[in-house]
């Protein structure tokens, strides 16, 4: 699994532990909901602050 990080449009280094901690929590939250294919590719979560 290969997560990226930006703020600002920076991208944020990320180590494999930190990759591998987001990415399994953001697929396990995204597994959960109605409408996500279990075989899914990709996940894409853009948050932005007002």
């Amino acid at each position: 699994m290969m997560v990226k990080l930006k703020a600002d449009g920076r991208e944020i280094p990320l180590n494999e532990f930190t990759q591998e901690i987001i990415g399994n929590v953001t697929a396990a939250m995204a597994q959960s909901l109605r409408g996500v294919s279990p075989d899914w590719k990709g996940i894409e979560i853009q948050i932005t602050q007002d």
